[in-house]
């Protein structure tokens, strides 16, 4: 099993950073600003933190409201 995670990292670590990076992004956004096109400020935090690598990318292409 830890072979097959030694072999993984070198791939993994860049999408965990990635994801990580975009959920701090969009959630800072989230937290900064009242008007979104679609939704409310909860249902924007709960998408971005438990959908993944999905929920930042779908907020911050068509939840985000343009400044």
């Amino acid at each position: 099993m830890t072979d097959i995670i030694r072999e993984y990292l070198p791939i993994l670590i860049p999408i965990i950073i990635l994801e990580i990076g975009l959920m701090i992004y969009s959630l800072s956004h989230v937290l900064k600003h009242d008007r979104y096109k679609f939704g409310s400020r909860t249902m924007w935090i709960l998408i971005v933190i438990f959908i993944q690598i999905i929920g930042p990318i779908l907020y911050l292409t068509i939840g985000r409201e343009e400044e």
